[in-house]
C-alpha cells in the first residue's frame, strides 16, 4: 500500500474496466476514449468481452492516445465455471494484441496463467455481482487485484462491492490490490463513479502497467488519499476532507478517526501486529477510497 505514497511520480486517474460496441457496450471505441478524455481521465483500458460471439475482440486503442491521455490494451476474459455455475470474469490490462482466444475446455486457472505470463495485470472482476467465493478465487494462480467497487453492478443490481473477498483472501495469506472501476456499458448513471489513482513516473502504458504491478495505486469514488506512511506504531494519513478514516484488518480488527472534514489522522497499528491492514476513507455522502492491504 505504501508504494503509492512513497514512490516517485505523479498520481494519474484511470479506469481499467469499460466496454464498447465491439462487445456489449453502446459507444464505439473512439467515442469511449473521447468520453473519458473529456472527463479529465489520464488513461483508460477498454476491456471488451473476449468471447467468440463478439469475435474475441482485443481493441487497439493506440490511435486515441495523445495530449496527456493514454490507453492500455485489455479485455474481460471468460471461462467455465464458478462453483455456482456462473461463467468466470477476469479483467486483464496490458495484454498483447496477439493474445490467443481460450481453447476448448480451457479452465479459468489456465486462462489466468496465460494472461499473467503475457504480462497482463489481472483482476477478479465484480465478485459480489456473481457470487465469487474465496474458494473460487484461490483455485486460480495468484492474480493482482480485486474490484472492491464496480459502478455498473452497483447501478444495475446493487451488488457492486467486492471488499469482502479482498479481506478473505488477505486472511488466507493472499493479499491482493483494491480496484474501483466503472465497468461502463451505457455511459449513463454508471460512468465516472469509480477509478484508480496510479502513482507513475510518466503517463505511458508501460509506466502505468509497471506501477500497477508494483502496487503503487489506490481506488476511489472521489475522496483522495494524499499521503500515508508508518510513523512508529501508527499509520499517519493525509486526505481530502472526509468524515471517517478507518483502518481494517483480519477478522474484526479495526481503528477509526471520525469528524467533520477530517484531513489528517494517526491510526494505531498495534492491534494489527502480525497480520495485515488496509485504509478506507469515507465522506458523509457515502463515497469512499480504498488502499491496498499491507503487512503490519
Amino acid at each position: 500500500m505504501l508504494n503509492a505514497f512513497t514512490s516517485p511520480g505523479s498520481f494519474l486517474r484511470g479506469n481499467l474496466h469499460c466496454h464498447s460496441s465491439r462487445s456489449d457496450g453502446d459507444p464505439t471505441p473512439e467515442r469511449v476514449c473521447a468520453f473519458y478524455r473529456r472527463a479529465g481521465y489520464d488513461f483508460i483500458s477498454l476491456t471488451d468481452h473476449f468471447m467468440e460471439r463478439f469475435g474475441f475482440p482485443l481493441v487497439d486503442t493506440a490511435a486515441y492516445r495523445g495530449d496527456g491521455f493514454t490507453t492500455l490494451i485489455g479485455a474481460e476474459l471468460h471461462a467455465p465455471r464458478l462453483a455456482n455455475g456462473e461463467t468466470w470474469h477476469l479483467l486483464a490490462n496490458g495484454l498483447p494484441l496477439d493474445f490467443a482466444p481460450p481453447g476448448d475446455g480451457e479452465t479459468a486457472a489456465r486462462l489466468a496463467r496465460r494472461a499473467l505470463d503475457a504480462g497482463a495485470f489481472v483482476t477478479l472482476a465484480h465478485p459480489g455481482w456473481y457470487g465469487l467465493t474465496v474458494e473460487d478465487a484461490t483455485a486460480l494462480p495468484p492474480v493482482h487485484a480485486v474490484e472492491v467497487f464496480n459502478a455498473m453492478c452497483d447501478w444495475e443490481t446493487g451488488r457492486g462491492a467486492g471488499d469482502y473477498l479482498l479481506d478473505q483472501l488477505a486472511d488466507r495469506g493472499r493479499p491482493l490490490g483494491a480496484l474501483a472501476t466503472d465497468d461502463a456499458h451505457r455511459y449513463q448513471g454508471e460512468a465516472c463513479r469509480g477509478w484508480v489513482m496510479v502513482k507513475a513516473a510518466e503517463n505511458t502504458p508501460e509506466a502505468i502497467l509497471a506501477a500497477l504491478k508494483a502496487g503503487a495505486y489506490y481506488a476511489s469514488q472521489g475522496p483522495q488519499i494524499h499521503h500515508a506512511d508508518i510513523e512508529g506504531d501508527r499509520l499517519s494519513v493525509e486526505t481530502s476532507p472526509v468524515d471517517s478514516v478507518w483502518l481494517v484488518g483480519q477478522g474484526a480488527r479495526s481503528a477509526v478517526v471520525m469528524g467533520d472534514g477530517v484531513t489528517h489522522a494517526r491510526l494505531p497499528l498495534d492491534r494489527f501486529a502480525g497480520g495485515w491492514a488496509r485504509l478506507v476513507i469515507g465522506e458523509r455522502s457515502g463515497r469512499r477510497a480504498w488502499s491496498n492491504p499491507f503487512k503490519v
